[in-house]
């Protein structure tokens, strides 16, 4: 196996990475807006099949647990890790239903619905993204090449311009992380805010939840002036 070979991966990951640049603002929007409804009390709930999967598990772990700096947990849910409410509807409802029927279980007004798929065309995520927009949710999705049934299905879309499902797959994982890092970006500087319904800020402009527990985490251990606080006695 020559050279050549070997880094033809990379050089197509390379130059798909080019092109991905240019959705940075797209994915700086969804990383705030997920943080000013998720501190207000709206989850996200994430799902793909097969290697789609994993990045959507991977997304939900992030904002459940953290990516880099310890803050609040957020409320999201990958739907296909629940094996035996996926195989149950998979058995009862059919394949198509695996993630619209979950959709309708845990989707509210407000909630966000973000869908993974290197072709596009996955027909049980085109009918979890009908079902969440008959819910009043908002769908975004992270495809492989446009056009795509799925990306004309969703709210907004973020398509990867690359021949191979690998490829896609590597850059959306990209995309998470980039996700992650906005919305942590956003909570800590307080942008998690009340929002209405359909997930514009509150007219009164109070903080969240979240935002006031982040508030309050700043000053943990400090005094009124700002200096640390004296140890109490006993402590080391």
């Amino acid at each position: 196996m020559n050279s050549a070979t070997d880094t033809t991966h990379c050089d197509d990951l390379a130059k798909a990475l080019e092109a991905f640049r240019d959705h940075a603002p797209l994915i700086e929007r969804w990383g705030t807006e997920l943080a000013r409804r998720l501190g207000s009390g709206a989850r996200l709930l994430v799902a793909g099949n097969g290697g789609s999967a994993a990045q959507a598990q991977h997304l939900t772990a992030e904002l459940v647990g953290r990516y880099r700096e310890d803050r609040p947990p957020f409320s999201a849910l990958a739907l296909h890790a629940d094996t035996s409410s996926t195989t149950a509807i998979a058995n009862d409802y059919g394949v198509q239903e695996l993630f619209a029927r979950q959709t309708a279980a845990h989707g509210r007004p407000g909630d966000v619905l973000l869908l993974l798929s290197t072709s596009g065309a996955s027909a049980n995520l085109l009918s979890a993204a009908e079902r969440a927009h008959r819910l009043g949710m908002t769908v975004w999705a992270l495809t492989g090449r446009s056009p795509n049934p799925l990306q004309l299905g969703a709210d907004d879309a973020l398509c990867v311009d690359a021949p191979l499902a690998a490829t896609v797959q590597e850059l959306h994982l990209v995309a998470v992380h980039m996700l992650c890092e906005t919305f942590d970006r956003a909570v800590e500087n307080g942008e998690t805010g009340r929002v209405t319904a359909d997930g514009t800020p509150a007219a009164d402009g109070r903080p969240g939840v979240v935002g006031r527990l982040v508030g309050r985490a700043r000053t943990v251990g400090r005094t009124p002036s700002g200096g640390p606080v004296a140890p109490r006695k006993g402590q080391a």
